[in-house]
């Protein structure tokens, strides 16, 4: 819904407060503006800078002293009040000034005096503090950014060349990068892709969404070149998750993917995979370190986890990784007092999972199971929980002559016993060889594998998966035979797909 038509409905059924949440203070005044003079309503403006401006379109102050003066301002309110028409009055980033007492009282008795005489106040601003004492009294609405059929008009009326246009396939890639910008922010960076490229292209609207990140500093945007051929086996999930990310979903949102848990013995690929799935399909991969959201102030943890999954959708289609998620809801469901911050994060996490429509792929990865709360973990919040286990012969195998090239060590020698040795081991093995100029057989001594320090931790794990989870290497879902026979896992049914 536009924003003329939520201000038209909320005036015509004389809402004497309204709240705008608007990153574009310009087009919103623009929209406002044309309203009233379809409506033949009288409009006046207010900020802190040109004071008091009255008259759609009109940017002369009222040159007096009190025309800046926000108390002033509402004060004012009341002079506009006509018995055939409503009046409304936009005050631009006037959160800035609730702090005082006179201004909010001022405020309280302008909202219930202008149920009577039809003058509106309207606070335009890019955040929604509202003090305790004016909640009830105003009405929150919000100015959407612009639509993909609006940022198609912006990038045409940028690339007017002919060797500047983009075909229909490309267009759309260059509106999926751009989608969650503001106006000015897509016409930079349109500006700038023609600038840099003599054309517009995708991985510059990028590059300016990422810089988003860095002035949140609760997002970090992951940079790596590594793709699936730089991850052994795991095939049943990588398939998995390029076919969910390659289908096309735009003419049926219902469709959407949501995203996996990486549940699995640590050390088996289960952040590589998360930051691999990026590059493969193309899309940025964008890092969640629950500990950075932690705040010290009641709230702050919510708000903070409230504004990064905000930034994930602005920055869709994307991947957005979390690491270890069973350190951040734990506390939810153990029974520790954290003051309530772990149950409140969760119930965040859980609603975002639950309705939001952006094309963010989530992969989250988990060691213990146990640690997350039911309701994280059932149908529809994510695609599937996959196992990742020990690799078996064939995965091994890969992921051995992947680290012997890596770290340029003869293919030929002998390799140490690694029943039980995760793909990080066996990087530690060939890292430790080349370190040290020794054999991999004298270089694995100093390894010790996790499935011996943490043997009975995993066995739990494995005991925890089996008929409860999808297999991330052979598909179906995970079986696991004992502890004690080494033939690993079996199927119970054919693979997720070919």
């Amino acid at each position: 819904m536009t924003l003329t038509i939520q201000v038209a409905e909320h005036v015509r059924a004389c809402f004497a407060g309204i709240w705008i949440q608007s990153y574009e203070h310009e087009d919103a005044l623009v929209e406002i503006a044309r309203l009233c003079s379809n409506e033949g309503w009288k409009l006046a403006t207010w900020d802190i800078d040109q004071g008091l401006s009255v008259g759609p379109g009109s940017t002369s102050s009222t040159g007096d002293s009190a025309g800046t003066d926000p108390l002033a301002a509402v004060r004012a309110i009341r002079s506009f009040a006509a018995d055939d028409t409503a009046a409304l009055v936009v005050l631009t980033n006037f959160h800035r000034f609730l702090n005082s007492a006179e201004i909010m009282q001022a405020v309280t008795r302008q909202v219930t005096a202008g149920k009577h005489n039809r003058t509106i106040l309207v606070v335009l601003s890019p955040v929604v503090q509202i003090p305790v004492e004016l909640e009830k009294l105003f009405v929150v609405l919000e100015h959407p950014l612009p639509t993909r059929e609006q940022l198609q008009e912006i990038a045409l009326g940028i690339a007017t060349e002919d060797d500047e246009l983009l075909d229909a396939s490309e267009l759309s890639s260059v509106l999926d990068s751009a989608a969650g910008l503001t106006r000015l922010e897509a016409e930079n960076a349109f500006s700038l892709s023609i600038v840099r490229h003599d054309r517009l292209e995708s991985s510059t609207v990028r590059e300016l969404k990422a810089g988003m990140l860095k002035k949140s500093g609760l997002l970090r945007l992951y940079h790596g070149t590594e793709d699936f051929d730089a991850l052994g086996g795991l095939n049943s999930l990588k398939a998995f998750c390029r076919r969910s990310l390659m289908q096309p979903v735009r003419d049926n949102p219902l469709k959407q993917p949501r995203g996996v848990l990486l549940l699995g013995v640590p050390g088996t690929g289960k952040s590589a995979f998360a930051k691999a799935l990026g590059k493969e399909t193309g899309r940025p991969t964008l890092v969640l370190d629950i500990g950075t959201l932690m705040g010290s102030l009641v709230g702050e943890t919510e708000s903070n986890v409230r504004r990064a999954l905000q930034i994930a959708d602005v920055m869709s289609p994307c991947i957005l990784f979390v690491d270890e998620l069973e350190k951040a809801v734990s506390g939810a469901s153990s029974g520790k007092s954290d003051s309530g911050v772990s149950s409140r994060l969760l119930g965040t996490l859980l609603s975002w999972l639950s309705d939001h429509e952006s094309d963010v792929y989530l992969i989250a990865t988990c060691n213990d199971i146990s640690r997350l709360p039911p309701e994280l973990t059932r149908a529809e919040r994510l695609d599937g929980i996959m196992f990742l286990d020990l690799p078996g012969r064939e995965q091994k195998d890969l992921i051995w002559a992947q680290y012997l090239r890596l770290f340029d060590l003869d293919v030929d020698q002998d390799r140490p016993a690694d029943e039980d040795w995760t793909g990080a081991e066996v990087r530690s093995c060939c890292r430790l060889s080349a370190l040290l100029d020794i054999p991999l057989t004298h270089a694995a001594l100093n390894v010790v594998p996790v499935a011996v320090t943490a043997n009975e931790t995993i066995n739990n794990l494995r005991s925890w998966a089996s008929g409860r989870c999808l297999d991330a290497e052979h598909g179906g879902i995970y079986q696991f035979a004992s502890p004690k026979g080494r033939s690993r896992r079996k199927v119970s049914r054919g693979p997720l797909m070919n």
